[in-house]
């Protein structure tokens, strides 16, 4: 696929692919090419990710809205926490899932209580994240996805004391170093790496903690810094990245590019800096050739997106994760767009407790 001229339009989010991996229980997990790898099964994690996309898309699709909140429901336990696995057969085949896999559960959870495309989705949403009575997890990232979550819920519900008490706890396991040189909170870059930051910024305002804000804000910088050569992103590797190993690595993943234009769309809201608002698009215009290796990873014309990038090529098969990640910062950078002039400067960052929450993040 061609790469556009940084001039072109971005392409708007297409579900047709989305549409061919989902069936009536949930969305499978890979594909080979754009067929559905029906022998993998499904995941929570991409089914989280799904319910959140369709939250979040100005033009819903309350079908695929109730597939993907229905396996997530599915999913939780009567004894707290969230299965992960599931079959072609629609059996469970673990006894609880990844640490990931429940932040992520909490985190479409949150969103669907507040941005479910009908109001009983909206319901079932909080009665998912509110019968998750205990999470805990050493994870940073973890931590990042169920806070999300937690401040989801928060925005329009806030005397929910669990939301509350969630949001605080998973706060104080994102440990921020005092060292310039890496002030990660990981000894190496992983994967959906912006999410670490993000969550900062999610919690300062609702918190009314404006160093939760100004740590994230110091901490999405170095990270756009250390990603980005010669005016575009160049994300970490499939196997991570630190100091005095190579750069640009490969593959690249989708799902950094989509973290960033979540957590720069963010950064946005919080201060009216345009240079956020040029970070989403340029998160989003990775996926049409804005890279290292000057491919287009995304089909405009069914909506997939190859499952990672090579210094010279495109892994073709288009997996749930890489199409999802694609939908969701291609949204970001069309909500830029229409809410562009609506943010004003410094609406934040200064000012926590001055933050609109009419925003949907």
């Amino acid at each position: 696929m061609p790469s556009p001229t940084s001039a072109e339009t971005l392409p708007e989010p297409c579900f047709d692919h989305l549409r061919r991996m989902t069936d009536r229980r949930g969305v499978w997990e890979h594909a080979l090419f754009t067929t559905p790898r029906t022998e993998h099964g499904y995941c929570t994690d991409d089914n989280a990710r799904a319910l959140i996309v369709m939250c979040r898309t100005p033009t819903p699709s309350p079908d695929l809205a109730r597939i993907y909140l229905n396996f997530v429901r599915e999913a939780q336990l009567t004894e707290g926490g969230f299965h992960n696995r599931r079959s072609a057969a629609g059996l469970w085949t673990d006894a609880i899932g990844s640490d990931d896999s429940q932040g992520r559960a909490i985190w479409a959870a949150g969103v669907a209580s507040r941005l479910g495309p009908e109001p009983w989705m909206r319901d079932l949403g909080l009665e998912i994240f509110d019968n998750q009575q205990q999470f805990a997890s050493p994870s940073p990232r973890a931590n990042a996805f169920a806070l999300l979550g937690a401040a989801e819920v928060l925005t329009t519900s806030h005397d929910n004391v669990g939301a509350r008490r969630l949001l605080e706890q998973c706060a104080s396991h994102i440990r921020v170093p005092d060292d310039a040189r890496w002030p990660w909170p990981e000894v190496r870059l992983a994967y959906d790496n912006a999410r670490l930051p993000e969550a900062l910024l999610a919690a300062g305002p609702l918190l009314a903690d404006g160093e939760l804000i100004d740590t994230g804000l110091r901490l999405l910088e170095w990270l756009v810094d250390v990603e980005t050569t010669d005016g575009h992103f160049s994300f970490t590797p499939v196997r991570g990245w630190e100091p005095g190993e190579p750069r640009p690595g490969f593959d690249q993943q989708p799902v950094e590019a989509a973290a960033m234009a979540d957590a720069c769309f963010r950064a946005w809201v919080l201060t009216g800096d345009a240079q956020w608002r040029t970070l989403v698009e340029r998160a989003a215009r990775w996926f049409v050739g804005a890279n290292d290796a000057d491919l287009s990873i995304y089909d405009p014309q069914t909506g997939g997106c190859g499952d990672g990038l090579g210094p010279d090529h495109i892994n073709q098969n288009r997996g749930a994760e890489s199409t999802l990640a694609a939908l969701s910062a291609l949204e970001r950078a069309d909500r830029v767009r229409r809410l562009d002039g609506s943010v004003a400067p410094g609406s934040g960052a200064s000012d926590p407790g001055r933050l609109s929450f009419g925003f949907a993040f």
